[in-house]
């Protein structure tokens, strides 16, 4: 593990895919998912999609997006990822639930991850901090509350915070759209 971790710049152009199982367990992931995060194809098929988290994400992020994907909802996020030698990169992720062809029923979940902008990461990370230290106080449900409150004090919600400090509309929006049609 590298004792000074530093951030991988990504690719304006190129995007990270992966597929997994309803448990989380990878069943896809395209090359630049695994030149991006320093694991081999073999190492990440069949690992828990957790095997790239970030110590600094707070886990009710994680929580939420789980809730929302068992319901059937698609979630976006502004992610910190850790590669294999413990450098790290910030990418928009759009969830989503993936469905067997002739049943209907849900088989997996896509993830659609591309460059962060600067301006999301630099909202997101004293938000990230706090969520943090009240997950090690008081623990993940004390940090769920303060992210409700958090929004409800911006008058927002969750879905149109993140889609506004993602500039999720115009361009980025089709591009998300495109991608869900591609690897549907």
């Amino acid at each position: 593990m590298n004792s000074n971790p530093k951030e991988i710049k990504l690719s304006n152009v190129l995007s990270i895919y992966s597929r997994t199982d309803l448990k989380g367990n990878i069943t896809y992931c395209n090359s630049y998912f695994t030149e991006v995060s320093g694991y081999t194809e073999k190492e990440l098929i069949g690992s828990p999609h957790n095997i790239i988290r970030h110590p600094d994400m707070p886990k009710v992020i994680f929580k939420l997006m789980w809730e929302r994907l068992r319901q059937n909802k698609d979630i976006l996020a502004v992610v910190k990822n850790r590669s294999k030698n413990g450098d790290y990169y910030w990418v928009t992720t759009l969830f989503e639930t993936k469905y067997h062809p002739f049943e209907k029923r849900p088989e997996g979940y896509l993830a659609i991850r591309q460059a962060a902008p600067k301006k999301a990461v630099e909202a997101v990370i004293p938000l990230y901090k706090k969520l943090l230290q009240i997950e090690h106080r008081d623990g993940i449900r004390a940090s769920e509350e303060y992210l409700l409150n958090y929004f409800k004090e911006k008058n927002t919600d969750y879905d149109t915070y993140m889609k506004e400090l993602v500039e999720y509309k115009g361009i980025g929006a089709k591009f998300f759209d495109s991608m869900r049609k591609m690897f549907g």
